[in-house]
């Protein structure tokens, strides 16, 4: 249907601000003898990045109908930060995540948090980082199924690239709630190319 992209870029990180901002939007139409069907994507982002803080925000709608009948009303909006304004080499961090679902159900899913984390190794080929914070986790779902919690989270990510030629990267995560102990969440990442 249609296409719409618009990015800023600032000057060199070293001596301002950088900024990134990204709006997109994409859709289609269907049409048959019998069957009417459309869809609507849209994006905006934003990214900011200066010396002692970088700033990304990530907000997307998706809108469709089929037959006259609504099939998507979905909402999503992701803000997170790193601050680098303590000691050298550890920074802190914080997210924020809400999403709204007709198509799968979710009258409204939040996750919040803070943390600390600790760059034990950032060099350009060897990035070895650990970080743990509190997060708070709300789901309200259509079927009047609500889950409130505390968890911890704990990350361990790394970075490795050899003679320019491989890279091995990896994102692991163990979100372990307070209070019980059956209730915990592991996610693990690792490519190589």
């Amino acid at each position: 249907m249609s296409t719409l992209l618009l990015q800023f870029h600032s000057a060199q990180y070293s001596d301002s601000t950088n900024y990134h901002i990204l709006l997109s939007s994409t859709g289609s139409i269907n049409k048959t003898n019998d069957t009417r069907a459309y869809l609507l994507n849209n994006s905006l982002n934003f990214g900011l990045k200066k010396k002692t803080i970088v700033l990304n925000t990530s907000n997307t709608w998706l809108y469709g109908k089929q037959n006259n009948e609504v099939s998507n009303n979905d909402f999503s909006s992701t803000l997170n930060f790193n601050l680098y304004k303590s000691f050298k080499d550890f920074y802190y961090w914080g997210l924020l995540n809400y999403n709204t679902s007709f198509s799968l159900k979710i009258n409204h899913q939040l996750l919040a948090g803070l943390g600390i984390a600790y760059s034990i190794i950032d060099k350009e080929n060897t990035y070895i980082n650990m970080s743990n914070g509190l997060l708070y986790d709300k789901s309200n779902l259509l079927a009047d199924q609500i889950y409130d919690t505390y968890r911890n989270s704990f990350r361990f990510q790394f970075h490795f690239a050899i003679k320019e030629t491989i890279s091995i990267d990896g994102s692991n995560f163990i979100q372990s709630a307070f209070g019980n102990r059956h209730d915990y969440i592991i996610r693990s990442n690792t490519a190589w190319a």
